[in-house]
């Protein structure tokens, strides 16, 4: 029996509920429920239908309507899916933290979008057990970034003075509320947290009950482009500094990302971690396992796709190469990448060379780039450096 459903079921025990999550999926033809319809029994080619339909869907679970996990889901499916052959169904999420969770214990749930750095700290703490031999990750995929919005009546301008101020910090369990934690811990600051939808904290604001809000996702999102300077509403900058180097990364805001909120031709700088793909570790030749050596094998040939239109613009960020650090990857997605690798990666060192060429032409226009030897900054300025070359194109 699973760990995973053993812990479930403890955990449901102490608590005086009743758990009836079966532990035996090596089928998922052996769904508990009887193949009948208004009391009449499934054809056999009702039946063929439904174990293929539940052979071939893979659930992911992302985020919130408001944030990037659940168009980069949406587009997971509208790209992948292949009618009873092949299937994606998104699910709406809690956001990272949440997520996590879900991938570890709950029964159904395939694949989860999550930011890398919370996968450590789930780690550290212990919260859901070790967790090292449960999930794995399939693929890096792009970064999110972090929105600190006040007001101007507000007179807030840096993170530094929300010591003491009430910041929302979120939807409870999300990835913004771990990582927003983290982030004051480090600099040394103790707002005092609320927890909310960004549309909610947003209309907090405007009565003045709190001085802030703090999401961290894949810009844009829909939430802050609601937003307009003309109705008062700011994005401020986020200092990069120093505690926050070791996991986080220098991002930029421009007036592509945000037109009612940053003016043209400037441009307002923040941090950004990681967006992970990862899946529940299941043992080989299990159907669960089965399921996610599929998608690997839809998904990986097929990144090209989502990096052209309409599909949201942080895949142009994906980068199937790209490892976690002490992370151990699916097993399916690095046979692949092993045997694939080299035509991978032909076409993007390519355009890396092309980078590092024009950055040596003009070495101070991207000065924090090779201020240090830092590859993963580097590989950042190489994909600002892309995406700002395909749209001028």
């Amino acid at each position: 029996m699973s760990k995973r459903f053993v812990f479930a079921a403890a955990l449901a025990a102490a608590t005086g509920i009743c758990v009836l999550h079966s532990a035996n999926q090596t089928a998922s033809a052996q769904d508990s429920r009887p193949w009948k319809k208004n009391g009449a029994a499934e054809t056999p080619v009702q039946v063929q239908q439904a174990w293929q339909i539940n052979q071939n869907t893979i659930t992911i679970v992302s985020g919130n309507p408001n944030a990037t996990y659940l168009s980069i889901a949406y587009d997971l499916s509208a790209v992948l899916d292949n009618g009873n052959e092949f299937r994606i169904l998104p699910v709406i999420g809690k956001g990272g933290g949440q997520n996590i969770r879900d991938v570890r214990y709950l029964k159904g749930v395939d694949l989860g979008i999550t930011q890398s750095n919370l996968l450590g700290y789930f780690r550290r703490t212990n919260e859901i057990g070790n967790i090292d031999n449960q999930i794995v990750y399939i693929a890096k995929l792009f970064n999110e970034e972090l929105h600190f919005i006040t007001r101007a009546e507000s007179g807030v301008t840096s993170l530094d003075q929300l010591g003491g101020k009430k910041v929302n910090f979120s939807d409870i369990g999300s990835g913004t509320q771990l990582s927003t934690r983290d982030i004051f811990e480090k600099i040394g600051v103790k707002p005092i947290e609320v927890n909310m939808s960004q549309a909610d904290a947003f209309e907090a604001m405007k009565r003045g009950e709190i001085s802030a809000s703090i999401l961290i996702a894949g810009k844009p999102t829909g939430s802050t482009r609601t937003l307009k300077a003309a109705d008062g509403f700011r994005i401020l900058p986020v200092a990069y500094s120093k505690p926050l180097q070791n996991d986080y990364l220098p991002t930029t805001f421009t007036h592509e990302d945000y037109p009612n909120l940053i003016e043209a031709g400037t441009s307002v700088d923040s941090v950004a971690v990681g967006a992970v793909l990862i899946a529940y570790n299941w043992p080989k030749g299990t159907d669960r396992y089965q399921r996610t050596v599929k998608f690997v094998e839809q998904f990986f040939p097929r990144l090209a796709e989502f990096q052209k239109a309409p599909r949201h613009p942080k895949w142009k960020e994906a980068n199937l190469a790209a490892t976690l650090p002490g992370w151990k990857r699916f097993d399916a997605a690095e046979e692949w990448l092993q045997k694939n690798l080299p035509k991978v990666a032909e076409s993007e060192r390519a355009e890396f060379n092309t980078f590092l060429a024009a950055a040596k032409r003009d070495a101070a226009a991207r000065p924090t780039a090779f201020a240090a030897d830092d590859r993963e900054q580097l590989f950042q300025a190489f994909l600002q450096w892309k995406q700002a070359r395909e749209q001028r194109r």
